[in-house]
């Protein structure tokens, strides 16, 4: 049975009030700790919003004023009045914008709004993940509602419960995505952890964070709670970091889709998650002499003509119509993080890698205004597709002519061939051509021409590096 109490412990209300005294936090507004009312039984325990104040100030945020202010910046704090502006307001809807079992370990559904319809239980608060504060609140320190990081269709807690379905199909995107199936063997390597399972990558980036599954053994993959920041609308859409950084070091997806953008005789001589260095016009081998005048090219995708870099194109909305009544079908979330997704019979994006052009959807292509329109887009995709193709194929074959002994990936030096190779590599990766096209260009025109020069080879036909591919 839960137990109850009216107020919080003295040495509670002496610590914070001590703390309200003699620290001073720009970040933070501390008040005075008071007395709150007990819930009401049918509750079930959850706490909501302090009562008999005009300002709407969660209980939790007695003690917790940091994240509380924090979480007044989110969409979550204004999820009922969202609602219900939105003319579109029903009772199915409530679950998820206000306080109850939805996001949490509860499982019982008649708890806090559902149960008592007290305005307290409106919006989406610290207890809609963090599960019933009462126990808390009366004896910290043997109990802490923990939140779940994990995240499925079918599972009963989680951000899952309420970012899914028809308009919000965040999580059954994400199940068919990478993100969610990511490779077991990385996940276990120390080497790889650090973007490749939830806790390495908490560790990685500096995240201290505690949460159900923590001890878990089994890996954890990149799960909501490993980008979005449930407490921070510092960056858009409550990332961890921002996404409109040209910067490997600071932009959300190049902390990790960074990795083995320029080969290390050290380290590797094979391309891995170079996405990052190569959007941004710095990866691959250089041959003596090299130079690209990235800046000068509007077309780029990693200039200023995209301020919201990779998410521009792997994170957009569609928006799916029936081709016949125009009538809604689908809110496709852009969580599968497909740039150009294929597209089933309905036309709703797909998991599928391999499909034809014309089964494509172009329209995260069209947002930043590089491409005029998705036609314009499908276009310059066939045409760089061929070039570099061409190119590597013409590579491939002047490397094939050369002896074993140009490929040692243990002698600790780099050889032409094997810059060379990496350069075919890179542009051979799926996505590499699009990501930054002249610079692939230009990287395997130079490796040929270096290739030829130093070991007297000559490379077939091959496509004049000068022709405009926008």
């Amino acid at each position: 049975m839960m137990k109850s109490r009216g107020r919080a412990p003295a040495a509670v209300i002496g610590l914070v009030g001590l703390a309200a005294l003699s620290c001073i936090n720009d970040d933070a507004v501390f008040t005075s700790l008071r007395s709150f009312e007990d819930p009401p039984a049918a509750a079930q325990g959850f706490l909501g919003y302090a009562t008999g104040t005009a300002e709407r100030r969660p209980i939790c945020g007695n003690c917790h004023v940091g994240k509380a202010a924090d979480w007044r910046q989110t969409r979550h704090a204004s999820a009922w009045s969202t609602l219900q502006e939105s003319g579109l307001a029903q009772e199915t809807c409530e679950p998820c914008h206000t306080v109850g079992a939805n996001g949490n370990v509860v499982v019982e559904s008649q708890v806090a709004w559902a149960s008592t319809r007290d305005p307290r239980y409106q919006d989406v608060q610290c207890e809609s993940c963090h599960g019933p504060g009462l126990d808390h609140v009366t004896n910290p320190d043997a109990f802490q509602p923990l939140p779940p990081l994990e995240v499925g269709i079918d599972l009963t807690r989680g951000c899952g419960e309420c970012h899914s379905g028809t308009h919000q199909p965040f999580v059954e995107e994400w199940t068919q995505s990478r993100h969610g199936n990511m490779n077991p063997a990385p996940q276990q390597q120390a080497a790889c952890v650090q973007c490749h399972e939830a806790r390495g990558i908490f560790k990685a980036w500096g995240i201290r964070a505690d949460y159900l599954e923590k001890e878990q053994a089994a890996p954890i993959p990149i799960t909501c709670g490993v980008c979005h920041d449930p407490h921070d609308a510092t960056n858009s859409h409550q990332l961890r970091f921002g996404i409109d950084e040209p910067n490997e070091d600071t932009n959300l997806c190049m902390k990790c889709h960074f990795r083995g953008g320029i080969p290390d005789p050290a380290l590797t001589t094979e391309p891995h998650s170079p996405q990052g260095p190569l959007l941004l016009g710095v990866a691959g081998w250089r041959p003596p002499g090299f130079t690209f005048a990235d800046d000068t090219i509007v077309g780029t995708h990693g200039t200023s003509r995209n301020p919201r870099m990779c998410a521009t194109c792997h994170v957009n909305r569609l928006e799916v119509t029936d081709a016949q009544t125009g009538a809604f079908v689908f809110d496709a979330t852009g969580h599968l993080f497909q740039a150009i997704p294929c597209l089933d019979d309905e036309g709703k994006p797909t998991r599928a890698q391999d499909c034809d052009v014309s089964d494509r959807s172009f329209v995260g292509c069209t947002p930043s205004g590089c491409h005029g329109s998705s036609g314009a887009a499908e276009a310059a995709f066939v045409v760089v597709q061929s070039r570099i193709q061409t190119l590597v194929s013409s590579l491939d074959a002047l490397l094939a002519q050369l002896p074993v002994s140009e490929f040692n990936p243990t002698d600790g030096r780099l050889t032409t061939a094997e810059g060379a190779r990496f350069n075919a590599q890179l542009a051979a990766l799926r996505g590499s051509a699009v990501h930054n096209p002249f610079l692939i260009e230009s990287l395997l025109t130079a490796s040929i021409d270096e290739v030829e020069m130093e070991y007297g080879l000559v490379a077939g036909a091959f496509p004049s590096r000068h022709s405009d591919m926008r």
